[in-house]
């Protein structure tokens, strides 16, 4: 870990990194938080929101959009100044969203209605729903017009032609409980899923399991490094960010101690940097989950 970047407090999810920019976006409850990391300085709340779960930095623009999942909304908004483009309607609380380079789309998970919403960022408009079934988590795009989608309480990964916008097929993840983050190698072709229990599945294109490997607890995202070829995993209850060599064989190669909340993740493809938000927990109330203490809210920065 090298750096520690402190920005407003509050609850967080999903965030990305705008490496063209060199700007971090991150998903609040209220708004989401931009970050300059030439220079370290958060602009709080650059734009509001309700129950933000995703913020993600659309390539080859300067645009960031943010799923709401209070009010089943996406905003698209400008992320150097926070000017708003557009308010999109979705499907039922929608959660992570993802890029497709093939179509030039968005593609935001809905995990209360259990299908997909795409967005033609350019237009600012929707141009078709998805059913898949299930609470939808995290989705990696190959590049080449398939999306692999982790669906948490089923335990499987939906694979999605982005062409033709339907379900090609899926695979079950056998021993995984919860899986959330998702990182796809473009060597190999193998998707990588990180469950909640403890384990990754690193599968091949058909569905067949190549490895499982251990990591730590409380998963919630994943990364790949492309250029070193390591997925990178976080895991907030462990407090360690678990790095997997996938080629020639899948394995473990290192472990980075972070932070107990640490739990998602965003890399920037260009310096290797990993982005990890975490704070300190106060003790749980009853059966609430641990909240952040005031003041104490951090991006973690972790370098190759």
């Amino acid at each position: 870990m090298v750096a520690q970047l402190p920005a407003g407090d509050g609850g967080w999810d999903l965030l990305s990194v705008d490496p063209a920019d060199q700007r971090l976006y991150v998903a609040h409850g209220d708004g989401v938080t931009a970050i300059d990391l030439r220079t370290g300085q958060a602009t709080d709340r650059i734009v509001p929101g309700q129950r933000v779960h995703a913020a993600l930095a659309i390539p080859g623009t300067h645009e960031v959009i943010a799923t709401n999942g209070e009010t089943n909304t996406a905003t698209l908004f400008d992320g150097r100044t926070g000017r708003v483009r557009a308010t999109i309607a979705t499907g039922t609380k929608p959660d992570a969203a993802a890029y497709d380079p093939a179509t030039r789309t968005v593609w935001i998970m809905n995990a209360g209605s259990g299908d997909i919403t795409v967005v033609d960022p350019s237009s600012a408009k929707v141009l078709a729903t998805v059913p898949v079934g299930g609470s939808l988590e995290l989705g990696a795009a190959t590049g080449s017009g398939r999306l692999y989608v982790n669906v948490e309480d089923k335990n499987e990964v939906a694979v999605i032609n982005t062409r033709t916008r339907r379900v090609e097929a899926r695979f079950p993840l056998q021993g995984c409980d919860g899986p959330t983050g998702i990182a796809y190698d473009p060597a190999s072709n193998e998707v990588l899923s990180a469950c909640a229990n403890g384990v990754a599945i690193v599968s091949a294109p058909d569905g067949r399991e190549v490895a499982r490997l251990p990591i730590g607890k409380g998963a919630d995202g994943a990364a790949f490094d492309a250029r070193r070829h390591i997925a990178l995993v976080p895991a907030g209850r462990d407090g360690n960010l678990t790095l997997i060599r996938l080629q020639p064989v899948p394995k473990v190669v290192g472990q980075v101690a972070t932070a107990v909340s640490a739990r998602t993740i965003a890399l920037d493809p260009v310096t290797g940097r990993a982005y990890l938000p975490s704070a300190k927990l106060a003790p749980p109330v009853g059966n609430e989950r641990p909240k952040p203490v005031p003041g104490t809210f951090r991006v973690l920065v972790v370098a190759p």
